[in-house]
């Protein structure tokens, strides 16, 4: 009798042949979050999905030196789809991929492996980890200047535009890529927009998240526009956000409801939300990974730099949706600081990280905070021992060097990886001579 494994494998080349699949695309992902790709024809996947197919890892950010740069990508049959926008013709599907050594052993540099070994550590636990995020992103018109295509606000109903036509496009895409879209609407910034991808296991959605993100590009671009996930492209407006609302399942049964508490949350649904409060300052770095990200992190643009959490209010970092009777499968909590530029594995990796020790460790969950915070004054703030977020990607890269969390939920090969690689961007970033102070010093100084 054939083995699960097997079986993938014969339902993807049966698949292939029924589909008249011309091409494959090799998907796997660098410790930024930016996709890659290698094809193959058809007449080699079936080796290929024997063997994997070789690559120079030198060359991809953050995997390896160039003494040691064989790498496989081992393609992954459960992720085999068709790439809906390629012409029937010449017909296109994809497949992740994990990275291994030579040897076939895992590659500690991987990211689709590092959030394999945490979800790992939570079924070790008996838990399985469910996350759905909320990605935002605009609409422009060229990728030089940010103009948008309209100005809209917050659930508006515009009359039909290129960007009604796109969403709907993106959301069709999407779908008949295997991913259940939840909702989607016009964002509170012109031009801004979100498409809700329903909740489902992490390592599904961290993939979720890569397709989702070059699908919303690919129509975009079909349109002649283009589509970016920029957490903040223009200054005086909201930025792009990726709420992240996560859960801790045991078998059917959802570990963070608890049908006697105020907020319908379990012990163990406190002591995950307690460990994601107390170590957000030092997993921002990967939740928000550029030196764009902490333009977005400021008062009165709706996201989050005060760490706190709340049932209603939606200033705090951390919000318990409304408990809906009936519905105990849907009792989780929101984080919202990350934005969509990140890389999904290691953020659902170091969430899930911080949430399981706070969990395992006992962490004591302080009180909510419904009031507006950001209205708050200072001196309260202090009293009531409101922390805030790392205020720069450099104060980021800092808290997350001395994280020993961190650190053993990202392995030290790819830990020091891109602690090194961030401290480059904000050097290259610190050394800039900006159109602000040309504007702002050149005429008076």
């Amino acid at each position: 009798m054939a083995t699960k494994a097997e079986a993938s494998k014969e339902n993807v080349l049966k698949t292939a042949k029924e589909q008249g699949v011309k091409f494959i695309r090799l998907w796997f992902t660098d410790i930024l979050g930016f996709l890659k790709s290698v094809a193959i024809t058809v007449e080699e996947l079936e080796r290929v999905l024997d063997r994997g197919i070789g690559f120079d890892g030198s060359s991809i950010e953050g995997f390896a030196r160039i003494d040691e740069s064989d790498m496989v990508a081992m393609p992954d049959p459960d992720t085999f789809c068709m790439l809906p926008w390629r012409p029937a013709e010449h017909t296109v599907a994809r497949m992740f991929c994990d990275i291994l050594k030579p040897g076939g052993e895992p590659f500690e540099g991987d990211p689709r492996y590092i959030l394999k070994m945490n979800l790992k550590r939570a079924a070790d636990l008996g838990y399985t980890f469910y996350v759905g995020p909320e990605l935002e992103f605009f609409y422009f018109k060229d990728a030089v200047s940010p103009e948008p295509l309209d100005q809209g606000g917050y659930f508006d109903l515009t009359p039909a535009d290129v960007s009604t036509d796109m969403r709907r496009e993106t959301i069709l895409a999407i779908e008949e890529m295997g991913l259940k879209v939840e909702f989607a609407h016009h964002e509170v910034a012109p031009s801004q927009h979100e498409i809700d991808l329903r909740y489902t296991e992490a390592l599904k959605m961290a993939d979720g998240v890569m397709t989702y993100r070059l699908v919303v590009k690919q129509v975009a671009q079909k349109f002649g526009v283009y589509a970016t996930f920029m957490p903040k492209p223009v200054s005086g407006i909201n930025g792009n956000g990726m709420h992240v609302h996560q859960s801790l399942f045991k078998g059917e049964r959802n570990a963070f409801f608890d049908k006697n508490d105020d907020c319908h949350l379990s012990k163990i649904g406190k002591g995950y939300m307690a460990g994601l409060l107390k170590h957000a300052p030092e997993i921002t770095a990967i939740t928000n990974q550029w030196v764009n990200s902490y333009k977005r992190l400021i008062p009165g643009y709706e996201a989050p730099c005060y760490i706190s959490w709340a049932r209603r209010n939606r200033s705090d970092l951390i919000r318990i949706p409304q408990y809906e009777p009936g519905k105990e499968y849907a009792t989780r909590l929101e984080y919202r600081s990350p934005d969509p530029a990140c890389n999904p594995y290691l953020v659902f990796a170091v969430m899930l990280a911080a949430g399981l020790e706070g969990i395992e460790k006992g962490y004591e969950l302080p009180a909510p905070v419904e009031e507006n915070v950001f209205e708050m004054a200072e001196d309260e703030r202090q009293r009531r021992g409101i922390e805030t977020l790392p205020g720069s990607l450099s104060e980021a890269i800092l808290l997350t060097e001395d994280s020993e969390l961190v650190r053993k939920a990202l392995g030290d090969h790819l830990f020091n990886s891109f602690i090194k690689n961030k401290k480059i961007e904000w050097d290259l970033y610190r050394t800039q001579v900006t159109d602000y102070e040309l504007k702002r010093y050149l005429p008076i100084l």
